[in-house]
């Protein structure tokens, strides 16, 4: 694990943007939000890539943000540099943290570091430039044996560490750890204690990758340099979990070993959603259903986030490729759910806990999880608990629990409501339940 890593990441709640898509568009609009997104329980606001798409390959009428033309100015549609900086401003003044992504694996290719230095990029046979990921098409491959290159892309974190507090890597385990290990560290110069988030990737890809000669590496490497991985490692199985396709115990037996295989100062990030995956309303259309699921990933061990769009239970997953609005009048709301869960998640007791999930219920339908304070960080503050218990349905049905709780009277930490344990009996409701005891 990266050892400056700060265990306060897995209070942390992201909320994730495409300005593209984010009401006016642009920076300036995401700025005149900040107050409504702070009110959610966020502490990070994560940006897609801020830089302009190339227009060769292009996909759709406006490009991908991932085919980046230039790293190192910001896309006039979104808006200018002196509008970037005063969104960084607005967010710092709020006591919150600004993330940017970092696409490094590759560029547009009509990038100015294609037209300045080709011989930085991956070749094809004939000699031109060409990409290792087939359906990639819009994008050509950067080639990281170039230390030259190295310099170029560590100044430009550096350039935009000024401004920001942390980055998402893309499709960071197909660059080379070393590189990875060297950017943090320099980086750590301009802006101590810089959020590295990597989006990791699902096992199915690292093994196509490796038989293909792709070096592709594992979570377990990439937490040598970063902070905070992606939990593609188990979304497949928690993803069939969600639709009926997959037991709820498989996926959360897969979840359990993270407690092992990985360091155990160890951060996921957890979401339903994001700008490449579906909207979980979209795959939960029972509201009670949605709120089970969006509390667990609260309450799972981790740093928790938000895609833009998901508290107005949003059912469009927008295009990256042309102009696709988020919809903010749905008619529904999960903003008072969520402000509940981030105060939550903040508790100093989910900073250094173990955890154990479980399927429990007469059809194996309830997630009965457990994160306990490790003896080695047991609270010291007065009124701190021990130990959370959180209990989340996924098919919303009220029934009779078993649980290992004395008998009692308990409040649910999310809504004030009344548990109920008789003869290590509870009855529950069908709606999500944090104890916190």
């Amino acid at each position: 694990m990266a050892r400056n890593t700060s265990l306060s990441l897995r209070n942390a709640v992201i909320y994730q943007i495409f300005t593209r898509n984010y009401k006016g568009g642009t920076f300036q609009a995401v700025e005149a939000d900040l107050d409504r997104i702070q009110a959610l329980g966020a502490d990070i606001i994560y940006l897609l890539p801020v830089q302009p798409s190339g227009e060769v390959h292009r996909k759709g009428s406006m490009g991908s943000p991932y085919a980046i033309r230039d790293y190192r100015i910001p896309d006039p549609v979104q808006g200018t540099m002196e509008d970037f900086k005063a969104l960084s401003s607005a967010i710092h003044a709020r006591g919150m943290k600004l993330m940017i992504d970092v696409v490094y694996n590759h560029t547009s290719p009509d990038s100015w570091l294609a037209e300045n230095h080709p011989e930085w990029f991956f070749h094809k046979a004939d000699g031109s430039l060409g990409n290792r990921i087939g359906d990639w098409w819009d994008v050509v491959d950067l080639d990281y044996t170039k230390k030259d290159l190295w310099r170029y892309q560590i100044d430009t974190l550096k350039m935009w560490a000024e401004y920001v507090d942390g980055f998402r890597c893309d499709v960071a385990p197909m660059v080379p750890l070393d590189f990875w290990l060297e950017a943090r560290a320099k980086v750590e110069e301009v802006r101590p204690g810089c959020i590295w988030l990597a989006e990791s990737v699902e096992p199915a890809f690292i093994a196509m990758n490796r038989r293909a000669g792709i070096e592709t590496l594992s979570d377990s490497e990439l937490y040598q340099a970063f902070d905070i991985c992606y939990d593609y490692d188990l979304y497949d199985s928690m993803k069939n979990a969600m639709t009926g396709k997959g037991s709820l115990s498989h996926y959360l037996a897969r979840m359990d070993r993270q407690e092992t295989m990985y360091p155990s100062n160890y951060c996921k990030l957890r979401c339903l959603e994001n700008h490449d995956r579906n909207r979980a309303a979209a795959m939960l259309p029972e509201e009670r259903v949605l709120r089970n699921w969006t509390a667990w990933t609260f309450f799972a061990k981790g740093t928790a986030m938000i895609y833009a769009g998901e508290e107005f239970e949003n059912t469009h997953h927008p295009t990256l490729f042309e102009h696709d609005p988020v919809n903010f009048e749905t008619g529904r709301d999960l903003s008072s759910l969520m402000r509940s869960l981030s105060r939550i998640k903040k508790n100093p007791l989910f900073r250094n806990t173990s955890m154990h999930a479980e399927a429990v219920g007469s059809s194996d339908d309830v997630i009965l999880a457990v994160q306990e304070a490790n003896e080695t960080a047991a609270p010291a503050q007065e009124g701190v608990p021990k130990k959370a218990v959180g209990i989340f349905s996924s098919s919303g049905r009220p029934q009779v629990l078993s649980v290992d709780l004395p008998d009692g009277t308990y409040t649910n930490a999310i809504d004030g409501s009344t548990v109920e344990v008789f003869e290590k009996l509870l009855s529950f409701r069908g709606e999500p339940v944090i104890l916190l005891l």
